[in-house]
Protein backbone atom coordinates (compact mmCIF):
# COMPACT_ATOMS: atom_id res chain seq x y z
CA UNK A 1 0.00 0.00 0.00
CA UNK A 2 2.79 2.54 0.93
CA UNK A 3 5.08 1.60 -1.82
CA UNK A 4 2.53 0.48 -4.74
CA UNK A 5 -0.74 2.94 -4.17
CA UNK A 6 1.67 5.53 -2.82
CA UNK A 7 -0.73 5.80 0.60
CA UNK A 8 -0.54 6.35 4.50
CA UNK A 9 -1.05 3.48 6.15
CA UNK A 10 -2.46 3.05 9.79
CA UNK A 11 -1.10 -0.52 11.17
CA UNK A 12 -2.35 -2.37 14.54
CA UNK A 13 -0.05 -5.30 16.21
CA UNK A 14 -1.98 -7.22 18.42
CA UNK A 15 0.47 -8.82 20.17
CA UNK A 16 3.98 -7.78 19.09
CA UNK A 17 4.87 -9.97 22.10
CA UNK A 18 3.79 -13.32 19.54
CA UNK A 19 6.11 -12.55 17.21
CA UNK A 20 8.89 -12.64 19.61
CA UNK A 21 7.02 -16.01 20.93
CA UNK A 22 7.44 -17.12 17.30
CA UNK A 23 11.03 -16.28 16.65
CA UNK A 24 11.94 -18.18 19.95
CA UNK A 25 10.52 -21.70 18.89
CA UNK A 26 11.94 -21.54 15.49
CA UNK A 27 15.27 -20.44 17.52
CA UNK A 28 14.32 -23.90 19.33
CA UNK A 29 13.37 -25.95 16.80
CA UNK A 30 16.47 -25.12 14.90
CA UNK A 31 18.93 -26.02 17.79
CA UNK A 32 20.10 -21.98 18.21
CA UNK A 33 21.79 -21.48 22.42
CA UNK A 34 19.11 -19.23 24.15
CA UNK A 35 20.03 -15.86 25.38
CA UNK A 36 18.51 -14.33 28.61
CA UNK A 37 15.66 -15.53 29.92
CA UNK A 38 15.62 -17.96 26.97
CA UNK A 39 14.72 -15.76 24.07
CA UNK A 40 16.20 -16.35 20.67
CA UNK A 41 19.92 -15.08 20.45
CA UNK A 42 18.57 -13.09 17.10
CA UNK A 43 15.92 -11.31 18.99
CA UNK A 44 16.83 -7.88 18.75
CA UNK A 45 17.96 -8.43 14.96
CA UNK A 46 15.01 -9.74 14.38
CA UNK A 47 12.62 -6.92 15.91
CA UNK A 48 15.04 -4.59 14.15
CA UNK A 49 14.04 -5.95 10.90
CA UNK A 50 10.20 -5.79 11.69
CA UNK A 51 10.48 -2.26 13.07
CA UNK A 52 12.19 -0.32 10.73
CA UNK A 53 10.15 -1.68 7.49
CA UNK A 54 7.56 -0.01 9.57
CA UNK A 55 8.49 4.15 8.49
CA UNK A 56 7.83 6.64 6.16
CA UNK A 57 9.07 7.47 2.85
CA UNK A 58 8.66 9.48 0.37
CA UNK A 59 5.80 7.76 -1.11
CA UNK A 60 3.57 7.27 1.74
CA UNK A 61 3.94 7.00 5.84
CA UNK A 62 2.76 4.14 8.42
CA UNK A 63 1.50 4.66 11.60
CA UNK A 64 1.92 1.82 14.14
CA UNK A 65 -0.19 1.35 17.19
CA UNK A 66 0.91 -1.76 18.39
CA UNK A 67 0.10 -3.36 21.86
CA UNK A 68 2.96 -5.26 24.00
CA UNK A 69 2.46 -8.07 26.43
CA UNK A 70 4.76 -7.00 29.39
CA UNK A 71 6.01 -10.90 31.22
CA UNK A 72 5.28 -10.22 34.80
CA UNK A 73 5.28 -6.70 34.54
CA UNK A 74 8.55 -6.61 34.04
CA UNK A 75 9.58 -3.39 31.70
CA UNK A 76 13.31 -4.65 31.71
CA UNK A 77 12.39 -8.00 30.23
CA UNK A 78 14.24 -8.44 26.77
CA UNK A 79 11.23 -8.61 24.52
CA UNK A 80 9.54 -5.50 25.65
CA UNK A 81 12.32 -3.54 26.50
CA UNK A 82 13.65 -4.25 22.98
CA UNK A 83 10.63 -3.29 21.44
CA UNK A 84 10.13 -0.10 23.17
CA UNK A 85 13.22 1.03 22.05
CA UNK A 86 12.24 1.31 18.53
CA UNK A 87 8.60 3.01 19.58
CA UNK A 88 8.08 6.98 19.52
CA UNK A 89 6.08 6.66 22.60
CA UNK A 90 4.85 4.10 24.95
CA UNK A 91 1.03 4.13 26.70
CA UNK A 92 2.10 1.94 29.99
CA UNK A 93 -0.85 0.28 31.82
CA UNK A 94 -0.97 -0.15 35.73
CA UNK A 95 -2.15 -2.67 37.62
CA UNK A 96 -1.68 -0.73 40.77
CA UNK A 97 -3.43 2.24 39.25
CA UNK A 98 -6.31 -0.10 38.23
CA UNK A 99 -6.78 -1.50 41.60
CA UNK A 100 -7.32 2.18 42.67
CA UNK A 101 -10.35 2.51 40.45
CA UNK A 102 -8.07 5.30 38.07
CA UNK A 103 -9.22 4.78 34.73
CA UNK A 104 -7.61 4.43 32.42
CA UNK A 105 -5.35 3.19 34.23
CA UNK A 106 -1.72 5.04 32.68
CA UNK A 107 1.18 4.88 34.58
CA UNK A 108 2.59 8.88 33.67
CA UNK A 109 6.19 7.95 34.83
CA UNK A 110 6.47 4.55 32.90
CA UNK A 111 4.62 6.09 29.66
CA UNK A 112 7.26 7.77 27.11
CA UNK A 113 7.11 10.17 24.49
CA UNK A 114 10.30 11.08 22.08
CA UNK A 115 7.51 13.96 20.71
CA UNK A 116 7.88 16.09 24.71
CA UNK A 117 10.16 18.00 23.49
CA UNK A 118 9.91 21.77 24.38
CA UNK A 119 10.59 22.65 20.72
CA UNK A 120 7.40 20.12 19.13
CA UNK A 121 4.87 20.89 22.28
CA UNK A 122 5.61 24.49 23.59
CA UNK A 123 7.65 25.27 27.06
CA UNK A 124 4.65 25.50 29.36
CA UNK A 125 3.32 22.40 28.09
CA UNK A 126 6.88 20.56 28.37
CA UNK A 127 8.08 22.50 31.97
CA UNK A 128 4.10 21.05 33.26
CA UNK A 129 4.94 17.78 32.56
CA UNK A 130 8.39 17.35 33.88
CA UNK A 131 7.24 19.27 36.82
CA UNK A 132 3.99 16.67 37.13
CA UNK A 133 6.42 13.55 36.70
CA UNK A 134 9.14 15.06 39.48
CA UNK A 135 5.73 15.14 41.92
CA UNK A 136 5.01 11.66 41.39
CA UNK A 137 8.43 10.13 41.14
CA UNK A 138 9.00 12.09 44.67
CA UNK A 139 5.41 10.58 46.13
CA UNK A 140 6.59 7.17 44.36
CA UNK A 141 9.66 7.42 46.51
CA UNK A 142 7.73 7.87 49.50
CA UNK A 143 5.41 5.15 49.43
CA UNK A 144 7.50 2.86 51.23
CA UNK A 145 7.83 5.24 53.98
CA UNK A 146 4.18 5.52 54.32
CA UNK A 147 3.47 2.07 54.11
CA UNK A 148 6.16 1.07 57.18
CA UNK A 149 5.35 4.44 59.18
CA UNK A 150 2.28 5.91 58.45
CA UNK A 151 1.95 9.38 56.26
CA UNK A 152 2.17 11.60 59.77
CA UNK A 153 5.87 10.73 60.04
CA UNK A 154 6.53 12.75 56.85
CA UNK A 155 7.94 16.04 56.62
CA UNK A 156 5.33 18.63 56.03
CA UNK A 157 6.57 19.57 52.54
CA UNK A 158 6.88 15.49 52.00
CA UNK A 159 2.60 15.23 52.68
CA UNK A 160 2.22 18.21 50.67
CA UNK A 161 3.79 16.52 48.16
CA UNK A 162 1.66 13.09 48.69
CA UNK A 163 -1.43 15.63 48.74
CA UNK A 164 -0.81 17.10 45.44
CA UNK A 165 0.39 14.00 44.01
CA UNK A 166 -2.87 12.27 44.96
CA UNK A 167 -4.84 14.93 43.70
CA UNK A 168 -2.75 14.31 40.10
CA UNK A 169 -3.25 10.97 39.95
CA UNK A 170 -7.37 11.93 40.49
CA UNK A 171 -7.22 14.41 37.93
CA UNK A 172 -5.54 12.23 35.39
CA UNK A 173 -8.95 9.98 35.57
CA UNK A 174 -11.49 12.75 34.80
CA UNK A 175 -14.27 11.46 33.00
CA UNK A 176 -12.75 10.28 29.79
CA UNK A 177 -15.44 8.85 27.31
CA UNK A 178 -12.92 5.57 26.87
CA UNK A 179 -13.66 4.99 30.46
CA UNK A 180 -17.04 5.41 30.47
CA UNK A 181 -18.24 1.69 30.84
CA UNK A 182 -15.45 1.34 34.06
CA UNK A 183 -16.59 4.37 35.89
CA UNK A 184 -20.23 5.08 35.04
CA UNK A 185 -19.48 8.89 35.02
CA UNK A 186 -19.98 10.28 31.26
CA UNK A 187 -17.25 11.40 28.96
CA UNK A 188 -16.39 15.32 29.20
CA UNK A 189 -13.96 16.85 26.53
CA UNK A 190 -11.21 18.93 28.04
CA UNK A 191 -8.69 21.18 26.22
CA UNK A 192 -4.93 20.92 26.44
CA UNK A 193 -4.39 24.50 27.41
CA UNK A 194 -7.27 23.93 30.73
CA UNK A 195 -5.70 20.71 31.46
CA UNK A 196 -2.25 22.66 31.54
CA UNK A 197 -3.79 24.98 33.39
CA UNK A 198 -5.20 22.60 36.02
CA UNK A 199 -2.21 20.74 36.50
CA UNK A 200 -0.35 24.04 37.20
CA UNK A 201 -3.25 25.09 39.71
CA UNK A 202 -2.32 21.54 41.76
CA UNK A 203 1.10 22.16 41.41
CA UNK A 204 1.45 25.80 42.57
CA UNK A 205 -1.16 24.51 45.72
CA UNK A 206 -3.72 26.63 44.93
CA UNK A 207 -5.73 23.79 45.30
CA UNK A 208 -4.39 22.67 48.34
CA UNK A 209 -7.48 22.97 50.70
CA UNK A 210 -9.72 21.01 48.34
CA UNK A 211 -10.26 17.39 49.39
CA UNK A 212 -7.83 14.69 47.55
CA UNK A 213 -11.16 12.32 46.92
CA UNK A 214 -13.76 13.34 44.68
Amino acid sequence: FRDVNKQDVLLFIDNIFRFVQAGSEVSALLGRMPSAVGYQPTLATEMGGLQERITSTKDGSITSNQAVYVPADDLTDPAPATTIAHLDATTVLSRNLASKGIYPAVDPLDSTSTMLQPWIVGDQHYQCAQNVKQTLQRYKELQDIIAILGLDELSEEDRLIVARARKIERFLSQPFFVAEVFTGSPGKYVSLAETIKGFNLILSGELDDLPGQP
